[in-house]
């Protein structure tokens, strides 16, 4: 019973921890979906978002709720202004550019991170209160709880959106045939700025779930690695997939690093990736 508990406990940490992986991937498929764009610089807007909500909670003193929704609005708008005031410049040019150029965006917005907050590691408390359960020998947090919540909402938010919602379906027809949906009256530029603002505020709350767990640090960029694997993973174009890449980039990552050396842990997502 003692190895089934253990089992299941690593089933639950991978879950949990997948699905940040899977709201980044989000992100990168909502992005590549209106615009056939890879956003590289995801990573670095989920980082953003924890230093603002580490900003808004603990220099500025508002209610840690707040300060998260502050912290998502706020990387909403800077993935919005990215979009308008860069990506609407090289329209039309090869996809490298776009790709170039969305890197060049990240390095600059680490720079900037760096300037203003530092290099030094900040705690961000999370929305989830600290309780712990124990089922049948399996410790759950509640923030294993919340985390999972909260990208389940998401992505089946998104999935309904994109399938009931009128705006949602004007989308779709922006991903499939951007000249098409122009020719139909739909305002692409306006919709691809929307998708960039949604992709950021989800980005956002990768990283607001994530500072609890890991700290408020200048490395949390690195999830977008991950991020980027989970949606090679899931298929670019899937929102359930990027959930389920997600998981599944969690659950190798958690039993490696028990049941194999635990340096080998962060190489064994990159071999599973390259076997696949």
């Amino acid at each position: 019973m003692a190895g089934v508990g253990a089992l299941a406990q690593i089933v639950v940490d991978g879950v949990s921890v997948g699905a940040i992986y899977g709201l980044v991937a989000l992100g990168f498929v909502l992005i590549y979906k209106s615009s056939e764009v890879v956003n590289f610089a995801l990573g670095d807007l989920l980082m953003f978002a924890a230093f603002m909500g580490w900003t808004f909670a603990d220099p500025l003193g508002l209610p840690l709720w707040l300060s998260v929704v502050g912290a998502v609005v706020a990387t909403a708008l800077l993935g919005g202004f990215i979009n308008q005031a860069f990506m609407t410049r090289i329209l039309g040019q090869p996809q490298f550019a776009h790709i170039l150029l969305t890197i060049g965006i990240a390095f600059a917005l680490r720079g900037v991170v760096f300037m203003l907050w530092g290099v030094d590691q900040r705690t961000l408390d999370s929305l989830a209160p600290d309780t712990r359960w124990s089922v049948l020998g399996v410790s759950i947090h509640a923030d294993n709880i919340q985390i999972i919540l909260v990208t389940l909402v998401l992505v089946a938010g998104l999935f309904l959106f994109f399938r009931r919602a009128i705006s949602g379906l004007a989308m779709r027809a922006v991903a499939e045939n951007q000249m098409a949906a122009y020719l139909m009256s739909i305002p692409v530029r306006r919709y691809i700025a929307a998708v960039w603002m949604m992709a950021a505020a989800i980005a956002a709350m990768g990283g607001l779930l994530l500072a609890p767990l890991l700290l408020v640090d200048g490395n949390l960029w690195m999830v977008v690695i991950k991020g980027l694997i989970v949606a090679v993973i899931g298929g670019f174009h899937s929102i359930p997939g990027a959930l389920l890449g997600g998981i599944i980039i969690g659950l190798v990552e958690q039993f490696a690093g028990v049941y194999l050396d635990s340096s080998l842990r962060e190489l064994s997502v990159y071999g599973f990736f390259f076997v696949l």
